[in-house]
């Protein structure tokens, strides 16, 4: 394994459910390929139509995914914080890239190049269920923010979007206290809501202590409660302790 992955980089990894489930043999053969990058803010990790270039996890800082109309508007789909995983879909299928991915920050990734790690499946073909299940998860969340955005009024679907960054990031919070690093404006564009509208919604949960809003950052103050003002239902609290806890039903 490669000196620079230092204990502690390997415990920040482990807490990203995915990862944190794999096969050890796999752990070690994907670290043994990994790679070190920086990004600088605004920086593009890459773009949509770009090749398909392997596997990132982000090691600090957080990454901004989004697509632009041909006027230059841009329509945020997600933040990706560390330590995620992402990139897996281009695996697959072996297609250009789907999105916009610009660092929020200064930011650190790993990159697995893509030749090399479809040389290591060719070998090692079981490993293909690992890299399944990651984008399985993906997909999940995907299509319970698709389900949010067609059913519900505008305070339900921002408290619910909270709720799901604050749980894919992956980290703990300190001293009770989540940050997502995200602006009101960049909130609404990932909702399709208007600023007014944004504003409201934030404003009302901050008059409730359930949330306070920083430039540029939303803290989380009362993780319950926003899980209780999202309407979360049982099934997807199962999702964000799995989410939380990060499995590793699958080590030695």
């Amino acid at each position: 394994m490669r000196e620079w992955i230092t204990p502690d980089v390997l415990a920040l990894l482990r807490v990203d459910p995915w990862f944190g489930s794999v096969q050890k043999d796999f752990e070690d053969a994907l670290l043994n390929l990994a790679t070190p990058r920086r990004l600088q803010n605004g920086e593009h990790l890459f773009f949509r139509g770009d090749p398909p270039d392997g596997l990132y996890a982000i090691l600090s800082g957080s990454l901004r995914v989004s697509g632009l109309t041909e006027a230059g508007k841009e329509a945020i789909l997600s933040l990706v914080d560390a330590p995620s995983w992402f990139g897996e879909i281009a695996l697959f299928d072996r297609l250009p890239r789907t999105h916009n991915v610009m660092a929020n920050g200064e930011v650190r990734v790993l990159h697995i190049p893509q030749k090399e790690l479809l040389a290591l499946l060719d070998i090692t073909p079981q490993y293909w269920r690992e890299l399944g299940v990651l984008m399985a998860l993906r997909l999940r969340l995907t299509f319970i923010s698709m389900e949010d955005m067609a059913l519900l009024p505008a305070e339900a679907r921002l408290a619910r979007r909270l709720v799901w960054l604050v749980q894919t990031a992956s980290l703990l919070p300190k001293n009770g206290v989540c940050v997502v690093p995200i602006s009101q404006t960049q909130l609404g564009l990932m909702l399709s809501l208007s600023r007014q509208t944004t504003n409201q919604v934030l404003q009302s949960l901050q008059d409730q202590n359930v949330i306070r809003v920083a430039y540029g950052r939303i803290e989380i103050l009362d993780r319950e409660r926003l899980i209780e003002f999202a309407g979360v239902s049982p099934h997807e609290k199962r999702i964000l302790s799995h989410l939380a806890t990060g499995g590793h039903h699958g080590r030695d």
